[in-house]
């Protein structure tokens, strides 16, 4: 169940549902902003969001994890390929007149950040429609131990753009995972109320591509729609145990799962537990300390 989350401005943090997520991508969308794209799997919520419009990442990440997709709004030109899209039958979304969403008001966030749902109404719509079957999701390999070959990396940033998009992570040996902060405030989850606490940390390297769909036009200026090109192969590295290992990235075909290989093709393999997965531009700097 892949879940779009929004991630700024910050009045909408903390968000619901979050950690129990198994994957959750982080991406960029326009004016420098990011946005959460969150895969439920082998855990329920009885909240999570607030859930937010669609991008043009949004046309692989369903295909490669053979998901539903759950999301509200999208511009005409993402709107229109999402329903041209293979896996349109498994979009669940009020733009459709789907049902499984709420409003919960607040006097603090404005009304694009109050629509949210549960991940058992939308299971029982993915039931409904005979969707809700075990999916081919092969390709990630997972180890206890991690292997052989990495370098210190004790805690990671990941500056997308100043003031707006931040991922910070400081790896805690007691916990055997990265804590999450955004701008050097702890990242919580609105439903523990904790610090969200990662396994896996890794960062996809992938162009970006400027598109010509217009997805705001009320500013100073008119924001276009990124592409971001996430198939064939490029750059990663794994961060996992408080060490970070260099490889690549491999999606060969669309519904492939993107998967991470060592060098010498070997699988990078990932510590049990959840995976957050930072894409980022071709130039992208991580500040690392070792």
């Amino acid at each position: 169940m892949a879940v779009k989350i929004s991630n700024f401005p910050p009045i909408v943090r903390p968000q619901a549902g979050l950690s129990f997520a198994v994957v959750v991508f982080e991406h960029l969308s326009e004016a420098g902003l990011t946005r959460l794209t969150a895969i439920f799997l082998s855990k329920d919520v009885e909240k999570v969001g607030s859930i937010r419009s669609a991008r043009l990442i949004d046309l692989e990440i369903p295909a490669m994890f053979k998901s539903m997709f759950v999301y509200s709004g999208a511009s005409g030109g993402v709107k229109q390929k999402i329903m041209e899209s293979d896996f349109f039958d498994r979009v669940i979304s009020p733009d459709f007149g789907h049902a499984g969403f709420v409003r919960i008001p607040s006097e603090d966030k404005a009304y694009e950040h109050t629509l949210f749902s549960d991940t058992q109404a939308l299971w029982e719509i993915t039931e409904e429609r005979g969707l809700n079957q075990r999916q081919d999701l092969s390709g990630w390999v997972f180890s206890e131990q991690p292997p052989a070959g990495g370098s210190s990396a004790m805690s990671m940033e990941f500056l997308y753009t100043p003031k707006y998009g931040s991922a910070e992570y400081q790896y805690d040996a007691t916990r055997q995972a990265y804590l999450r902060s955004i701008f050097g405030e702890p990242h919580e989850d609105e439903l523990t109320g904790e610090q969200i606490a990662v396994r896996n940390v890794v960062a996809v390297y992938a162009n970006h591509l400027e598109t010509d769909i217009v997805e705001d036009s009320t500013g100073p200026r008119i924001y276009y729609s990124i592409e971001i090109q996430i198939w064939g192969e490029g750059k990663a590295i794994v961060f996992r145990d408080g060490q970070a290992f260099e490889g690549r990235w491999v999606r060969s075909q669309r519904h492939d799962l993107i998967r991470f290989a060592d060098q010498a093709g070997n699988p990078i393999p990932l510590k049990p537990g959840n995976t957050w997965i930072q894409v980022v531009p071709l130039d992208f700097e991580i500040k690392v300390n070792r």
